[in-house]
């Protein structure tokens, strides 16, 4: 079976939207008139798989105190698995974003030892395609700005992928938890996990499902009507921002009530 998965490169642009649960079925309906669910969804028993992000910043969280200035161009960097952790492949991946539009690296790992490759710049001999200079921007980023691990995060996904557009992608996130981590580890531990998608952190209390619209430069006829089918109004949610925000007092951001990009 052929597996359909995000590109190692791409650029798009990404929309944002907080919705509450019940939306979730009724624009489900509509985006299967244009999409199919993506291969991990297809598989999943209740079409939903789970996605664990390992943030890295800089001891002064310089990554995350960049996001204070909402029209500045930023970044994040993460180490990501699927499922729950345990096996590969891992995808090294850096996300750089200016407004909505996203230009994303990833460099995809099958070996299991991967953390050799953070903790000694051991690049695999194995890696396909682009996912050798994606790796060794990964590493060269993680020097320049002495990036480590922070924070882990997971959350259940339903996804679909467009069958009438190059690309495009439709995602459902919600069941958003998080923990402290400063190892080398995505593998989430059931007793740490807490939760952050509860009213105080989203725009509107009862809206805690992200909602994102992925799509290349030019946004689909079918994603402008889906927007004003179901009156969606734009959004702006970052995990990692908001994960880290739930965890720490950082009395600037907490005294703005900052909700991160």
């Amino acid at each position: 079976m052929s597996i359909q998965v995000s590109p190692l490169n791409l650029e798009r642009y990404e929309l944002k939207y907080l919705i509450s649960p019940d939306m979730v079925e009724p624009i489900s309906k509509y985006v299967e008139a244009y999409c199919k669910m993506d291969y991990f969804s297809e598989i999943a028993p209740d079409k939903c798989y789970k996605i664990n992000s390992l943030y890295l910043d800089s001891p002064s969280l310089y990554i995350l105190r960049s996001k204070e200035t909402a029209e500045a161009f930023h970044f994040n960097m993460r180490v990501r698995s699927y499922g729950e952790g345990l096996k590969p492949p891992y995808f090294f991946e850096i996300k750089y974003k200016l407004r909505e539009f996203v230009r994303k690296k990833r460099a995809k790992v099958t070996c299991e030892n991967w953390q050799d490759i953070l903790e000694y710049g051991l690049i695999p001999e194995n890696l396909e395609g682009m996912s050798v200079d994606n790796l060794e921007e990964f590493l060269f980023m993680k020097m320049t700005y002495n990036v480590g691990p922070v924070i882990l995060t997971q959350y259940k996904r339903k996804a679909y992928l467009s069958e009438v557009d190059d690309y495009a992608r439709v995602t459902f996130d919600m069941s958003l938890r998080y923990q402290e981590m400063f190892e080398w580890n995505v593998k989430p531990d059931d007793k740490m996990m807490c939760n952050y998608d509860h009213p105080d952190i989203f725009e509107e209390p009862g809206k805690n499902v992200v909602l994102e619209l992925k799509c290349e430069k030019k946004i689909p006829y079918w994603i402008v009507d889906l927007i004003r089918k179901f009156q969606l109004q734009r959004g702006s949610f970052s995990k990692f921002g908001n994960s880290m925000l739930t965890h720490y007092t950082i009395p600037e951001v907490m005294a703005a009530g900052t909700l991160y990009r």
